[in-house]
């Protein structure tokens, strides 16, 4: 039996392409699995094929086979492989992002998102097994009617980070040049990321709390329009101290976590957001909109504002962090105990469990 994962599309760095990256690599203990996506940046085009060439691998007998289809926006051309071939289908559902924060950025981008959500609905027949990687994933994908859903942990290791070799450059201009505390986002600018409300947090944190602060937003703008509002309000604000960095290898996303004070996020719209867990291996405290799925990839280990909390209050909840050692220490402690709950072997162990029930 051969079980292959089929991707929207693959990049270094991006969380769905890691997660089946490490499912790939359990998979092969049950037999041949690759990973396919229509499309693939080039640093990871040794690793993933192209799905046009499906067929080259294709076994002689696909009713015996899987497909392992990890769905988190639309795309025509994936969609009807998906509804054309005769294997099996699992369903792996990382959730799909609100279209209309996209719309007035990018109309095209929008509609692959709505798409996706209409996909769902078709493919809901199709599926033998849904896999989650939260409870709020799953519950949109049983309000569609999908009969066999389940939550399954994403496999990440979180501390993967702090394997790389530190990138020593950063690290020096990050000890040199940032003299105050450290507020650190890491997600892609995107529309429903809301980073526009952390330079508001930091616009009010430094003019009425702490001056010195800092905000780093470690991202690729993949939405340039949108991007460029983001750091057009950080010169406006005069924000000195509010850094856009685009996206950055591994060892200098390990550098800015070292340095980082705190983790922020005013995200509207998450399925499980990885850079929670990656922050806990760190020891950095969390403060967080309590949105869709941020509490419960939490479970205790941030500090959750209201989803209708304003930047003034994102402020004050920041302050609070940077300034008080208990409240700090406190946060860390209960990240380092909420990070056991995602330990990369049970997640094996686990996906092996739910695969075995069906299979």
């Amino acid at each position: 039996m051969q079980i292959h994962q089929v991707l929207v599309s693959a990049s270094p760095g991006d969380a769905i392409t890691n997660s089946a990256f490490e499912l790939r690599d359990l998979l092969r203990r049950l037999g041949p699995s690759e990973m396919f996506a229509h499309h693939i940046h080039p640093g990871v085009a040794d690793e993933v094929i192209d799905l046009s060439k499906y067929f080259l691998t294709a076994s002689p007998r696909p009713r015996d086979d899987v497909l392992l289809y990890h769905a988190s926006i639309g795309d025509p051309e994936v969609h009807g492989f998906i509804v054309e071939r005769p294997e099996r289908l699992i369903l792996m559902y990382h959730n799909i992002s609100p279209a209309e924060a996209f719309a007035p950025y990018e109309p095209g981008f929008a509609g692959l998102l709505d798409a996706g959500r209409r996909d769902l609905s078709v493919l809901k027949d199709r599926v033998t097994m849904a896999l989650c990687d939260s409870a709020f994933n799953a519950s949109e994908l049983v309000a569609l009617g999908y009969d066999d859903v389940r939550v399954s942990r994403l496999i990440i290791d979180a501390r993967a980070l702090h394997s790389v070799e530190r990138d020593d450059g950063t690290s020096h201009h990050l000890a040199e040049m940032m003299d105050g505390p450290v507020a650190l986002f890491v997600g892609q600018i995107l529309p429903h990321k809301r980073p526009e409300l952390l330079v508001w947090a930091l616009h009010a944190l430094a003019t009425y709390l702490i001056p010195e602060a800092h905000l780093v937003l470690v991202g690729s703008p993949r939405l340039p329009r949108y991007a460029g509002a983001v750091q057009q309000q950080i010169v406006e604000l005069g924000l000195h101290r509010a850094w856009m960095t685009g996206a950055v290898a591994p060892e200098t996303l390990r550098s800015f976590y070292e340095r980082a004070d705190l983790f922020v996020t005013a995200s509207d719209h998450e399925g499980f957001c990885v850079p929670f867990l990656e922050a806990m291996s760190f020891g950095v405290p969390i403060v967080a909109r309590g949105t869709t799925a941020v509490p419960e990839t939490l479970g205790g280990a941030g500090l959750v504002l209201d989803s209708d909390d304003s930047p003034l209050v994102m402020a004050e909840a920041w302050a609070e962090v940077m300034g008080d050692p208990a409240v700090r220490d406190d946060l860390r402690a209960r990240g380092t105990a909420r990070l056991r709950d995602f330990d990369p072997d049970d997640a094996r162990r686990q996906v092996l469990e739910h695969l075995a029930s069906v299979l």
